[in-house]
């Protein structure tokens, strides 16, 4: 079911001829830097995540920020995971795919009362599924 839902979204943006393209901060300093004049546009359909280092070096920490490709930035992370120990000479890559997920950490969301009912979050696609399925009949 999943993979029916996934391929008729997949379908509906080939067919639509949208690209997506994802906004990351960009930088190589000793600061964590979030501003507005780091974010660039990454290149559409090449870059498609946002990646950030973080090294524990003797005079300080140093972050470097940029786009990447997911099949790149998936393999750096891999192989510096047995290095990013938060120490000194700590190397750590992640990999993140929404627009500006490379910036500062985000706060911890206070958790809901139990009056507020939600739909878990692995059970949200099912919402879309009727929806996405009635856009791929009209189109076709």
């Amino acid at each position: 079911m999943r993979l029916l839902a996934l391929s008729a979204l997949l379908l509906l943006c080939s067919r639509t001829g949208r690209s997506l393209q994802i906004q990351c901060y960009q930088c190589e300093m000793t600061q964590d830097c979030s501003a507005p004049e780091f974010i660039v546009n990454c290149t559409v359909n090449v870059q498609d995540m946002c990646q950030k280092e973080v090294l524990v070096m003797d005079d300080g920490t140093h972050y470097r920020k940029s786009c990447a490709s997911s099949g790149a930035c998936l393999i750096a992370s891999s192989g510096y995971q047995q290095f990013c120990t938060g120490k000194l000479h700590s190397v750590c890559i992640t990999c993140c795919n929404t627009p500006l997920c490379n910036g500062p950490r985000q706060k911890k969301r206070p958790l809901l009362s139990s009056s507020t009912s939600c739909t878990p979050p692995s059970q949200s696609w099912i919402l879309l599924l009727p929806f996405t399925l009635m856009l791929v009949q009209r189109m076709c």
